[in-house]
């Protein structure tokens, strides 16, 4: 059943139809098969002891017209009316007398026996039917016994004419019933687990499919579409995710393009506040605080433009104008290149950067050098933010199997573990008080996913030691790597 059932692992829907759905059928028709044996064998048992009581009666009532009082007239009675017994390839017919012990038997062994039995007990002393059901002495045959009184016209009970007959048939024929009734019991039970998992899949596929899709729409496909399949309350739920998915997409596209014509308003006011600082820089006539004024102007205009670059960055990645332009790439030579770069600038900042050169060589890959030396730079000036304190930063690179690994490391206070599952995410920018838009590891992150890499943090030993950020990139192989 687990293997029909699918690779589900009956949870769910499924394990509470299981519980209660299959476990009830299964219980009824276990139910049904038991009731219809019990039912058959009572049918049985009766119509053998109602035949055996009116034959026992009918046969008494005859014989005892022709009884005399004489044992010996008895006995020969007996004896030649056991001899024209039609029946005795079907029966056994017993003469009983007073004492209980057989005097004729149709089968002949018998005679001599004392059966000892309720049946005749009952014959013997009350004047009435006995009946009995049990097995037959030496042999453990199952039988059924039925014995009637035999009256003198005195009124005195002489004995007992006593039909025996073998239950072997009978209980062959309740066996055989039985096991009809539990083949009509599977047949009902496997036609009731087809057709319930049958309906079971028509709701629990589509439900699978429609939680894919929102998943699909909380990672960022917005405006993406389900197939509605059915006229019913799935089909509700699927023009209700379809109607969510369709506005979320409307609402991002509108968000996209207002940040990017206010990116692109900003650029030239950036543009001239930038220019006229540092020229403005130069003038020997500032001096003192105002001196000091202009270079906050610089320096702030300056993350003001990192930001719109970011966001210019961003809208381009979301409108699907963000492409990589690939070739064969030294990718260590181009990180090197970028903590020179970045070095100089936060050797000013009294930050330095630990980068020693790797032992081995370390294999080409495919990639951007231009979208990767921004994804290192990028990296790099988040660490020298959050890590400040520390005044330091490790990088390191290698090649494990099929990866190239490259690992920024700062010494700063770390990303609180509730919150790295979201730093990647656009526009979060979490509980720390260092400002930014929130995209930059956004960007990183599409950039190298682009390369068909991952970008994975982590806090390193007990989170207070600060953050490692991993990029992991394919090398080069003899397949075709498309990017």
């Amino acid at each position: 059943m687990t293997k029909l059932l699918g690779k589900e692992h009956l949870r769910g829907l499924k394990s509470r139809w299981l519980r209660s759905g299959i476990l009830l059928t299964v219980l009824i028709v276990v139910l049904f098969t038991v009731a219809v044996s019990l039912g058959v064998r009572s049918y049985y048992y009766n119509a053998v002891r109602t035949g055996l009581s009116t034959k026992a009666q009918s046969a008494s009532n005859f014989f005892t017209g022709y009884i005399s009082q004489t044992y010996s007239q008895y006995y020969q009675s007996a004896y030649r009316y056991t001899e024209s017994f039609e029946d005795k390839d079907r029966l056994e017919l017993q003469f009983v007398n007073s004492r209980g012990m057989v005097e004729v038997s149709s089968y002949g062994i018998s005679a001599g026996t004392t059966p000892g039995t309720q049946d005749v007990q009952d014959a013997l002393a009350g004047k009435s039917l006995g009946y009995w059901q049990g097995r037959r002495h030496g042999t453990g045959e199952r039988i059924m016994a039925v014995s009637a009184p035999l009256v003198s016209s005195d009124g005195t009970v002489i004995g007992a004419m006593r039909y025996v007959t073998s239950l072997k048939l009978v209980n062959r024929q309740i066996r055989a019933l039985s096991a009809a009734a539990a083949g009509v019991g599977a047949l009902i039970l496997l036609a009731v687990l087809l057709s319930n998992f049958y309906f079971i899949r028509t709701v629990t596929e589509p439900l699978t499919e429609l939680t894919a899709l929102a998943h699909r729409i909380a990672e960022g496909s917005y405006g993406i579409q389900a197939q509605k399949k059915y006229d019913d309350e799935i089909g509700d739920l699927t023009d209700a995710i379809n109607e969510m998915s369709a506005k979320i997409g409307e609402s991002e596209r509108t968000q996209t393009q207002f940040i990017s014509t206010v990116s692109h308003e900003l650029r030239t006011p950036l543009t001239a506040i930038t220019g006229w600082a540092e020229t403005m820089a130069y003038d020997d006539t500032i001096s003192g605080d105002s001196k000091r004024g202009i270079a906050i102007i610089s320096k702030e205009s300056g993350r003001l433009t990192k930001m719109v670059e970011e966001l210019l960055e961003f809208t381009r990645i979301q409108d699907g104008r963000f492409n990589l332009n690939v070739e064969a790439l030294d990718v260590a030579g181009e990180l090197e290149d970028a903590i020179y770069t970045y070095g100089n600038l936060m050797r000013q900042e009294g930050m330095t950067v630990e980068y020693t050169p790797p032992d081995e060589t370390i294999p080409l890959i495919l990639g951007d050098p231009e979208r990767l030396k921004q994804v290192f730079l990028n990296i790099m000036d988040n660490a020298s933010k959050y890590g400040r304190v520390a005044g330091r930063i490790v990088v390191t690179i290698g090649a494990t199997g099929a990866w190239v690994v490259i690992r920024f490391r700062d010494f700063g206070p770390g990303i609180p573990p509730e919150e790295l599952p979201f730093v990647k995410k656009k526009f979060y920018k979490g509980s720390g008080k260092e400002r930014g838009s929130g995209i930059g590891l956004s960007v990183c992150d599409e950039i190298v996913a682009r390369h068909k890499g991952k970008l994975e943090l982590e806090n390193a030993a007990d989170g207070r030691s600060g953050l490692i950020v991993t990029v992991m990139l394919p090398v080069m192989n003899a397949e075709e790597l498309t990017i």
